[in-house]
């Protein structure tokens, strides 16, 4: 089947050295990840033409572009060049690139001025936002004038996972977090991540109130579905933020798409389609972390995983029709 790939990175080399030689992603060991992998524009459309993946939106993944706690010059200054990068690769190959911006969080004031830039001048259609920015997570109040940005500008919003990291309260120090020493965090802290970040954006209210933000999530809602219950029960009086099981629904039916990068069969996906439906599901590679060779063996345990729940009209859907319906609503078309 054709397919269009929502969760596809790019690595620029400058950007990569950088990291090396700055001993930044713990020695090129990003999250624990053995490497950062090196990327090239005609490497990604090989695999792309072996997949028949018509069109991907490249992103960055983590560490993403503010690297350095505290230091927002640097921050501002990388993600500049690293999304200027990446409309240049894209203008290159606007047949079968598109990108979703970074932005420099928890950097306020570069962020905002970053998502005009990044949409007016560069032709970006979205943002990749971490899941938490140094110890921030989304649905934090020191956040609130960047998602008010984002939904006044009626974009998409990319949420990928990283490691956890928590923020002193008292100092503003980050402390990155291990809670498996020898594991590296894609291999179950990203899924925790991601729910610690969907809790926080339902939570807080932020969707409610950005209701023209377009919401991504990452393999397929990671460990957040079989948690609605237990959030929505105690919302109220531990949290003092009173939120329905039927209010998350309808939120993540109405705003929210999930990709099913990873491993969402034969298990996962069951959990996921009882808060969406189909047509809030796309197709995501994670490519180059997820090498070629797996990406195709994972295409096919997904093509194969879908045939055995859906239809093959439906199937066609959920890997290429939803993401272009998606992008289209956004003004941008394929």
């Amino acid at each position: 089947m054709e397919r269009i790939d929502v969760h596809a990175h790019c690595v620029p080399p400058a950007y990569r050295e950088y990291c090396l030689q700055n001993d930044f992603a713990g020695r090129g060991h990003p999250d624990g990840m053995p490497a950062i992998p090196e990327w090239s524009a005609e490497s990604h459309i090989e695999m792309m033409n072996e997949l028949r993946i018509e069109q991907a939106i490249l992103s960055m993944s983590s560490p993403g572009t503010h690297l350095t706690p505290g230091n927002d010059t640097e921050a501002r200054k990388l993600t500049r060049q690293v999304n200027e990068e990446l409309s240049k690769i894209c203008a290159e190959n606007k047949e079968r690139f598109m990108f979703f911006a970074s932005l420099p969080l928890p950097d306020i004031e570069g962020s905002l001025a970053e998502i005009d830039y990044a949409l007016d001048s560069l032709g970006a259609i979205g943002f990749q936002i971490l899941t938490n920015s140094h110890g921030i997570y989304p649905g934090d109040e020191r956040l609130k004038p960047v998602f008010e940005k984002l939904n006044q500008r009626a974009t998409i919003a990319f949420f990928h996972p990283t490691s956890c990291n928590i923020q002193n309260i008292s100092n503003g120090s980050v402390e990155h977090v291990t809670p498996m020493h020898g594991v590296p965090s894609p291999v179950m802290e990203f899924m925790f991540d991601t729910t610690r970040a969907l809790a926080s954006l339902l939570t807080s209210g932020t969707v409610a109130s950005c209701p023209k933000i377009k919401y991504i999530v990452c393999h397929c809602g990671a460990a957040f579905p079989p948690l609605v219950s237990r959030i929505a029960e105690f919302s109220a009086f531990l949290l003092g933020k009173s939120i329905s099981e039927d209010e998350i629904k309808l939120l993540l039916q109405k705003h929210f798409f999930i990709d099913l990068a990873g491993v969402p069969f034969p298990d996962q996906i069951h959990g996921t389609l009882r808060l969406v439906d189909s047509s809030r599901l796309l197709y995501g590679s994670d490519y180059p972390y997820t090498p070629a060779l797996l990406a195709a063996s994972l295409a096919k345990r997904l093509d194969e995983g879908l045939g055995a729940i859906f239809d093959l009209q439906t199937s066609r859907r959920i890997v290429f029709q939803n993401a272009q319906d998606l992008i289209s609503s956004k003004g941008s078309t394929f």
